[in-house]
């Protein structure tokens, strides 16, 4: 899927964050995330961009120091250049996983060469049923997510820390759990 707008937006009925997603072929996939799940998933996010910076050929950052500096540089060149302007198109052609929001319950994370693999998981223990989504991310699209996650957790007025330890959302050996930009 070719990711081709992002948006995040705040809904104070629900009290969570709408992820919404549209695609260069006129899907849109829509999902719910918590505040729990939200604040752990960005410092995992923002730990994994700095380590996906950091293993580009023309420079390589071993340390968390120069990993960070390096993600920040990355991050304000893509913030001079990137779209926010653009409102977020409303009309989509296809709703894959249907009219309501899947509610995202886990997330995974993979590094995969420049990008990451971003599994958005609904596991209900209740009614047995699951559901999930694989997302290709360029570092542009993490970049473009980050901001809009940190600019939606400010408006609900939710507190930006999340657990100290992001290790406690590691799932399987190799993966982190994680969670408009128009690309």
């Amino acid at each position: 899927m070719q990711i081709h707008q992002l948006n995040v937006s705040h809904n104070d009925r629900q009290d969570r964050l709408l992820l919404r997603l549209n695609t260069q072929t006129g899907q849109e996939f829509r999902f719910w995330l918590t505040r729990r799940l939200t604040l752990r998933l960005m410092p995992v996010l923002l730990q994994t961009v700095g380590r996906m910076e950091s293993n580009t050929p023309q420079m390589v950052a071993t340390d968390p120091a120069s990993q960070q500096i390096l993600s920040d540089l990355k991050r304000d060149a893509f913030l001079q250049q990137a779209d926010f302007k653009t409102p977020f198109s409303e009309q989509a052609q296809q709703l894959p996983l249907g009219d309501a929001p899947m509610l995202v319950t886990d997330v995974h994370l993979q590094l995969m060469g420049m990008g990451m693999q971003l599994t958005l998981e609904d596991n209900d223990a209740a009614s047995g049923q699951t559901g999930s989504c694989q997302l290709q991310l360029q570092a542009s699209l993490v970049h473009g997510l980050i901001h809009l996650l940190q600019q939606a957790l400010s408006a609900a007025h939710w507190q930006a820390n999340g657990p100290a330890d992001p290790s406690t959302l590691v799932q399987e050996a190799g993966q982190v759990p994680a969670t408009g930009y128009r690309h």
